[in-house]
């Protein structure tokens, strides 16, 4: 038995186990992926904080209660749907937490400005993603956590109207675990689970694949076979267009997470001319972003794996994307358009604070989805696509000379969805007649609660938060 168990393996799950057993709790973690992860693994990597030693060393005075006031920018005209409770305890303790993961090991750079934030607060970690992992897992390991991976939980088990555990679904069968104190779901969103986003957006949404395919909505279905109720399931980042993953990790992605390599390329960032850094983050611009959508309303053609348009492009053109053969398409664009789209203003994608990437960007770092040809047939042969139908498409969007371009693979995809499963402030999850259901707590996009998180960093920012308080619920249970 163990007084604290986890269900899940990214940011949100690592940091509620390690947050637990250090306030002396015995802590079992079960992952349903051979590694730990999560969609933590997938993100670009933002955090966004005030009180940050970032913001101090550029003598940017702010403070989370000016953080709380300027979320609702973002949200726009969903802000009366947003848990202002939840966002409070996101904005007050988020620079704590930025604390604790740089006691972690973590390193950022930053702050970056993102209107319609007052004063910068976006930092984006160093050299990836897997930093938080890499320096989480073992943290956890160190402190003594047990980990189990290749572990489905599938059910909760209850005595009386109180959780006290899990079934899971592993290598050698089945087993059951006991919890003292409580069970933490930190499982992830849904955006890869057809049944939830069926029933919360649509038939057509349930045909858009997320960009982590294992986030099957594995926490908010077992919160709500206990009575749990799913908030803003609707709400989601996408679909949107993304270039593919490249076949082979770029090199930034392959940068292990070592602490003093974080550090040479914080220091690399402040000090060394954006010349020498430019063709380095281009190799992590260039990945699977989104396209610009500046590229459709200039005049760029998009057509499906035949060279067919199947659409006004400027019209809910992902969502269509769907439904064309092996759901993947190509951005065409005449000489003029690659021209015009490879210097400022005109982009083909960014991460913000990071740089732009332009058209010279792409035929550089990614010749897997650029081609170029001098005419339209020969570009059609290239791409093996109709002559005739690409042809069409080129004349429908009056497209001039030669040479062509066309960008792609592109797929559509959801980036995360808001929908998680009511909470409080303790991160309690809430059953019938919003009572907690004791014993079961829940974190990040599962625990979500309501709380709007649009805008760069608030998604890891809530799932390193919350994480930590439910561990800590859950310990304090156990006692």
């Amino acid at each position: 038995m163990h007084d604290v168990i986890v269900v899940g393996g990214g940011g949100a799950a690592l940091a509620a186990a390690i947050e637990a057993r250090e306030r002396g709790a015995s802590v079992l973690l079960l992952e349903k992926n051979p590694k730990l992860g999560g969609s933590t693994a997938w993100s670009i990597g933002s955090v966004t904080s005030t009180g940050t030693p970032h913001q101090r060393r550029r003598g940017i005075v702010d403070s989370p209660a000016d953080h709380w006031a300027d979320m609702p920018g973002f949200a726009g005209d969903l802000d009366a749907r947003d848990n202002a409770e939840l966002r409070r305890v996101l904005c007050d303790h988020i620079p704590d937490t930025f604390q604790w993961l740089l006691d972690s090991g973590v390193r950022f750079m930053g702050p970056m400005p993102e209107p319609p934030h007052r004063q910068p607060r976006m930092h984006n970690v160093l050299p990836n993603s897997r930093s938080f992992i890499y320096h989480l897992e073992r943290r956890a390991r160190r402190v003594g956590v047990e980990i189990r991976t290749d572990a489905r939980v599938d059910s909760l088990l209850r005595k009386g109207e109180r959780v006290v555990g899990v079934e899971a679904q592993g290598p050698n069968g089945r087993l059951g675990f006991e919890a003292r104190g409580g069970v933490v779901l930190a499982a992830g969103d849904f955006t890869n689970s057809p049944e939830f986003k069926r029933r919360f957006m649509g038939e057509q949404e349930s045909r858009v694949e997320g960009v982590n395919p294992t986030a099957t909505g594995d926490g908010q279905r077992l919160a709500e076979s206990l009575g749990a109720r799913i908030v803003n399931g609707e709400l989601a980042l996408g679909p949107e267009i993304r270039f593919i993953a490249p076949a082979t990790e770029t090199f930034v992605r392959r940068l292990p997470p070592w602490r003093w390599l974080a550090s040479l390329m914080g220091w690399s960032l402040d000090h060394l001319p954006a010349a020498l850094l430019r063709p380095l983050m281009m190799k992590f611009l260039t990945t699977a972003l989104a396209p610009s959508m500046a590229l459709f309303e200039a005049g760029a053609a998009l057509v499906n794996q035949r060279g067919e348009r199947f659409g006004d492009e400027l019209d809910r053109s992902a969502w269509r994307l769907a439904d064309q053969p092996d759901k993947q398409g190509y951005i065409v664009l005449d000489r003029a358009l690659a021209q015009r789209f490879n210097a400022w203003p005109n982009f083909i994608s960014t991460a913000p604070g990071i740089a732009y990437a332009y058209i010279d960007d792409y035929r550089r770092n990614r010749p897997d989805v650029f081609t170029e040809a001098p005419d339209v047939p020969a570009l059609a042969a290239r791409l093996r696509m109709d002559a005739r139908a690409l042809t069409q498409s080129v004349a429908a969007r009056s497209l001039g000379e030669g040479p062509y371009v066309a960008l792609g693979p592109v797929r559509p995809v959801f980036v995360h969805s808001e929908g998680g499963v009511m909470v409080d402030t303790r991160h309690r999850v809430l059953g019938a007649d919003d009572r907690p259901i004791e014993g079961l707590y829940a974190a990040g996009a599962t625990g979500q609660g309501g709380l709007l998180l649009k805008g760069h960093g608030h998604h890891l920012a809530w799932a390193f938060v919350s994480g930590r308080r439910a561990g800590a619920e859950a310990a304090d249970g156990g006692k």
